[in-house]
């Protein structure tokens, strides 16, 4: 089976991404692709899915009147839906992007301590997405940028549970703050953030992305599937994902994670799904477990067309 082939076939969220990472194809070509992520497919279907004032299922983290009873983290909320359109690739200067950050913006304050949205909360996995969500949106967000890198840990990541007295940083946790300071960086060129990402960059390769500084054991056997959603849950394909879309050299260290990810791929050309992480959803973007991925399949073949080309 022809991998990219089968990839142009699916939504326009994976058929731009394609176009751009895969088949080199012009500028004008991709962004009309992607120009129609706002219209069509999975997209189309979560702006239709928003309420009126902006925000979806009536909650910025969590969807109203959650109750924590239920399997799993509800995908259904304002910060779940942005991020997945982020993903997905809808255009900042969309029309739909455009009315909805003003909407976020006017409308949406977190269940922390009623925050307005784009202000963050306390939790640095949050405001991580946030100050993504936030550059991707036109929002100044420079007083959230100063308080992660306030936050930065002595080891070089971030732990939720700093705030706790914890002192060890979190792989999740620090995943999530580097997604944001990446977008601030790309987007302004900060030389201050970079230096804080990339220290934090190297708490991760110091563990070659998934392994313990002190014993070298797995982490969390989950770090090593290939899941959905992938913003929020860290695995090492998001990671490595992260090192090239920063245009990072590829690090000897990361060569395990490289070559496990390689290791996934099936006799066809494809990568499978290895998890569902599990909630209330908006609509079904990947599944079932088990069958031919294809953001899985994206995400690998991106990383191992760049880091080939970094060893040829």
């Amino acid at each position: 089976m022809d991998a990219t082939a089968w990839l142009l076939d699916g939504d326009p969220a994976i058929r731009w991404q394609v176009l751009r990472d895969l088949t080199d194809a012009p500028a004008d070509a991709v962004a009309a692709e992607r120009a129609r992520v706002e219209h069509e497919g999975w997209g189309a279907a979560l702006l239709a899915a928003q309420d009126p004032d902006g925000r979806w299922a009536g909650g910025a983290c969590f969807p109203a009147g959650y109750a924590g009873d239920e399997p799993g983290q509800p995908w259904t909320a304002t910060m779940h839906v942005l991020q997945t359109l982020i993903l997905l690739g809808l255009d900042p200067g969309s029309a739909s992007a455009r009315r909805t950050a003003a909407l976020v913006a006017e409308s949406c304050r977190w269940e922390h301590d009623g925050q307005r949205y784009f202000d963050g909360e306390v939790e640095p996995c949050i405001n991580g997405r946030t100050i993504e969500a936030g550059v991707w949106a036109g929002v100044d967000v420079r007083p959230l940028v100063e308080r992660v890198l306030d936050e930065q840990l002595a080891d070089g990541g971030w732990n939720c549970e700093a705030e706790l007295g914890s002192v060890r940083s979190s792989f999740d946790t620090t995943m999530c703050v580097l997604d944001g300071l990446l977008a601030v960086e790309r987007a302004h060129g900060d030389p201050t953030v970079r230096a804080a990402r990339l220290r934090g960059l190297e708490y991760l390769l110091e563990r070659r992305l998934f392994r313990r500084a002190s014993t070298g054991q797995v982490v969390d056997p989950a770090y090593l599937e290939l899941a959905f959603p992938y913003y929020w849950h860290y695995d090492v394909l998001r990671a490595l994902d992260h090192v090239r879309a920063a245009g990072d050299p590829p690090d000897p260290r990361m060569t395990e994670a490289v070559e496990l990810v390689r290791s996934r791929r099936r006799a066809d050309g494809r990568w499978a799904l290895d998890r569902v992480h599990p909630g209330r959803v908006h609509l079904e973007i990947e599944g079932p477990v088990g069958a031919p991925s294809r953001w899985s399949t994206l995400r690998a073949m991106r990383v191992l067309r760049w880091w080939d080309a970094a060893s040829a």
